[in-house]
């Protein structure tokens, strides 16, 4: 009785400070959330006026209507009338209640008391804005594919961690996200179980129960913080039970639409619907199955949206559930110009700089692709995904972040924002750190890019001299100094975060998680990028007007007028931003009173990222070294690319030495996907350390030729050699590759010159018109393994036209599975020139002995021939497209 008495007369006290009313029938899981929220705030800050009244008060109907004719966004904004004797706190729904009293809880710990006289209004500039948590792992699980992984405890021991999820759902909430996307390859065999597949559930029975309860406890607490949980999946992709049961693959990008997995996977997400109606959907329809085209928007109208109405009609609901088409490997406008007469409730999702952080403003295709949706009338969705070249280091510049959410909005016609992790989003939830007393959860190192995406999803347009006040304040909060020396860390990390954009943006192969740039480059990749399959996108869209390497040098020999960024201002300008950052943090190390231990692992990764500015800038200058010798001969080049690589590997080792123990590995994704600098393949080259010996021989290997070339006064590279063709079992009609070839039996365009090492292969002669309706089928058998040349013709096309007479080349970007037979490479390029038709880069398939289906993408290609596995295929530019800015400079490094 003495207890609770005692909590009697404190409840009764703590009222008597102020009382939290909530009226006009808005009681629910969020207000209720919002009151406690307010309680706990007034009970630490030990504020003390009596008789002070908090009303939270729902916007009448009304009144909601006339405000949506003032306005465009009306959900979650709110209303804050305050004055000496109390406050109201007036939102147009229940998450705008929540969000009013958080704006209300941050006034009050600012002034440290109930304020007077205020009046705030505020709402949201997007609709949408969210964060991503991919079920995925770094590697592939044993037996399975890219994208293939059940819900499992022994996978994913976080995802059953309540405290966990609360923790992260609260950071949203403080960051007034209001989405959660789980990213995965088919979630629904670990989610619902059908009657008609029994056998297609991947997890045991006392697996399912703990997913069906995570899951319900996920969305019900996400709920209560105004989230609304989307589950995305790939198509198309079965489960692996279903897959041996059907003796057919989980997932084949090259498989016609099938009526077993069409019913399958439309009863899957029928059954899904069915039993979590207030969770969202994303589809890609892209990447496990073939990309644009006619079958996307079959697959999308026909057993997609006709799975989620079964779910309605099992339910009794007439409300459509949301659901967000990614525009990945597909082309949108297409699908949802097909879609949207028989949908309504659809959005749409673009990746804003491809799978990495470079440009504020993109332009060209890509953006008229965004402004395409934009235009829907749906809301369309910004999607800052994977961020290959920010990892592993830490990301905090609130001003690019700024600029690029205002190019969301101005450029792209964005509204809603789907942020991936800064770093290790294969990893979740751990970031790459490595720290003596365990590991760094992923939303508690990167704070700050949370914080700021959070901030500027909400408003944009900020004044910038009161964002260097704010970001100053509150650097200087959390480090324990003053406003002056956090204004200093800001600069330090705003310096810092140009670096990574800057440099993939002018010297990357791609935007795609296929490279690590943090690792460095190859000078091979520097001199020679068509090579290893450049994206192009990444110079017309992703980056400001300018030049590459190659384009650089070949006007300087030609004395012509650069345009735009060229590779010499970058340099200069990563340097200066890498010396100025790295310099700052070591001068606010002294001045830091509070999370110090924090503060060093920044001012670590200033310092590696100058680094790596060293590194790169050195190989960067020996590439333009060697480019004019190139064009002139002049050995005096070659001598001062050797002093550039010297001092840049010299670089190189020193940040080997001091990730050695800061850091697990640069990328989260470690499988053969990853292929610059170096192939991942069973985790392989992802740190450093691994990477340091790989330049070391580069070196070493340079100044051997160029010892050679001093000698002997002249480059000249090693004759080639013809490979050895081989006649394969279940082919027929293969013949002899010369000059004069016909290798098309309804097109009359021989081949007018070729590669010597591919002369005398035995090829395969197809009909130019049905590899474009059908694509190409080779079924063949091997009693030892063998490598398929295939030459894909290289026009020149727009980035997103449907031109479907060409096959499309492997391209790990859109393709996950594009190197499963080693054959995202470009072996030989420029290998082959045909009457009348682009040039043809060579590839390499490689099969194992035993019996073979091979399936190319529509479109004309060529089957050059066969040749044992164990024959090198050599790697360079054959130039029969022929010009001085081509010639090939490989044979320096190899």
């Amino acid at each position: 009785m003495k207890y609770i008495l005692l909590f009697l007369l404190w409840q009764f006290s703590f009222q008597m400070v102020a009382q939290v009313r909530i009226f006009n029938g808005a009681i629910s899981p969020r207000t209720l959330l919002a009151e406690e929220k307010l309680k706990k705030a007034i009970k630490e800050l030990k504020l003390d006026k009596k008789n002070y009244s908090i009303f939270l008060n729902l916007q009448s109907t009304l009144k909601l209507q006339k405000e949506a004719l003032k306005r465009d966004i009306t959900k979650e904004a709110f209303t804050i009338y305050a004055n000496e004797k109390n406050v109201r706190i007036t939102g147009n729904d229940a998450t705008g209640i929540l969000y009013g009293c958080l704006a209300y809880i941050e006034r009050l710990k600012a002034v440290k008391n109930f304020p007077e006289n205020l009046i705030l209004k505020d709402a949201p500039e997007m609709v949408l804005r969210g964060q991503c948590i991919g079920l995925q792992k770094p590697t592939y699980l044993p037996g399975r594919n890219v994208y293939e992984y059940p819900y499992t405890p022994e996978t994913f021991p976080w995802f059953y961690d309540k405290k966990l999820w609360i923790k992260v759902l609260d950071s949203m909430l403080e960051n007034r996200m209001n989405s959660l996307y789980l990213w995965n390859g088919h979630p629904f065999a670990s989610l619902v179980q059908l009657k008609e597949y029994p056998y297609a559930v991947e997890v045991n029975a006392e697996t399912f129960k703990k997913n069906e309860e995570i899951f319900q406890f996920l969305t019900s607490e996400a709920d209560k913080r105004g989230i609304w949980v989307i589950q995305m999946f790939y198509n198309i992709i079965v489960s692996k039970p279903f897959a041996d049961f059907h003796q057919i693959k989980t997932q084949d990008r090259e498989r016609p639409i099938v009526p077993l997995i069409a019913d399958y996977t439309r009863k899957s997400i029928a059954a899904f619907i069915e039993k979590y109606p207030n969770v969202g959907l994303m589809v890609c329809l892209g990447e496990a199955m073939e990309g644009t085209g006619k079958d996307d928007i079959e697959w999308f109208t026909k057993t997609i949206i006709p799975g989620i109405r079964d779910g309605m009609k099992a339910l009794g609901l007439q409300k459509e559930p949301p659901v967000v088409l990614r525009a990945h490997d597909t082309y949108a406008p297409d699908v949802m110009k097909a879609a949207l007469p028989i949908y309504k409730n659809l959005y749409t999702e673009a990746k804003f700089n491809g799978e990495a952080l470079t440009y504020p403003r993109p332009r060209g295709e890509w953006a008229q692709l965004h402004q395409t949706l934009s235009k829907l009338g749906t809301v369309q969705i910004e999607n800052v995904h994977i961020l290959a070249n920010l990892e592993p280091f830490r990301y905090a510049a609130p001003y690019f972040i700024q600029q690029c959410v205002i190019g969301m909005h101005e450029v792209m016609g964005g509204n809603g924002l789907h942020l991936y992790p800064q770093a290790s989003y294969w990893d979740w939830p751990y970031s790459a750190d490595s720290i003596s007393n365990g590991k760094i959860l992923q939303i508690e190192r990167d704070w700050i890019w949370y914080k700021a995406w959070g901030r500027y999803a909400w408003k944009a347009h900020r004044d910038s001299a009161a964002e260097i006040d704010y970001w100053s304040g509150v650097l200087a909060g959390h480090f324990g100094c003053t406003s002056k020396e956090g204004k200093k860390i800001l600069n330090a990390l705003e310096q810092s975060g140009n670096i990574a954009p800057k440099l993939l943006r002018r010297f990357g192969i791609t935007d795609g998680n296929r490279q690590t740039l943090s690792l460095g480059m190859l000078m091979t990749q520097l001199l020679n990028p068509y090579r290893y399959g450049l994206f192009t996108l990444l110079y017309t869209s992703e980056s400001p007007e300018g030049e590459m390497l190659l384009d650089y040098a070949d006007k300087e020999w030609k004395k012509e007028m650069h345009i735009g960024e060229t590779p010499v201002q970058i340099v200069d300008e990563v340097l200066l931003h890498a010396t100025i950052s790295a310099a700052g943090m070591e001068e606010m190390a002294p001045k830091i009173k509070k999370n110090k231990a924090e503060f060093n692992l920044f001012r670590n990764d200033t310092r590696c990222y100058l680094l790596l500015s060293i590194a790169y800038c050195n190989r960067i200058n020996a590439a333009l070294q060697i480019l004019q010798f190139k064009y002139d001969n002049q050995l005096q080049h070659l001598h001062k690319a050797k002093q550039f690589l010297q001092d840049g590997l010299t670089a190189y080792q020193q940040l080997a030495l001091n990730t050695s123990t800061s850091y697990r590995y640069a990328n989260s994704m470690q499988t053969q996907q990853r292929k610059i600098p170096m192939r991942g393949f069973n985790g392989a080259y992802k740190h450093w350390r691994e990477m340091e010996p790989v330049f070391k021989k580069e070196f070493e290997i340079f100044q051997h030729k160029l010892d050679s070339l001093q000698q002997r006064k002249e480059s000249k590279i090693a004759n080639a050699k013809p490979l050895i063709g081989i006649q394969v079992e279940g082919l027929n009609g293969q013949i002899n590759l010369q000059e004069r070839t016909q290798l098309f039996k309804d097109t009359n365009c021989p081949v007018l010159a070729i590669a010597p090492e591919l002369k005398g292969l035995n090829a395969l002669p197809f009909s130019f018109s049905r590899q474009i309706a059908n694509g190409t089928h080779l079924s063949f058998s091997c009693t030892k393994p063998i490598t398929v040349l295939v030459g894909f013709f290289q026009p020149e096309r727009a980035a997103f036209s449907l031109d479907t007479i060409y096959a499309k080349a492997p391209e790990l970007e859109t393709n996950a599975g594009a190197d499963d037979y080693g054959q995202a490479e470009i072996k030989i390029s420029n290998a082959i020139q045909l009457k009348g038709l682009p040039p043809v880069n060579v590839h390499s398939y490689t099969f194992k002995a035993g019996t073979h289906q091979l399936q190319l993408p529509k479109g004309a290609c060529l089957v050059l021939g066969f040749i044992s596995a164990n024959e090198t295929v050599p790697i360079y530019n054959a130039m029969l497209v022929n010009d001085l800015k081509n010639r090939n400079m490989d044979w320096l490094f190899e």
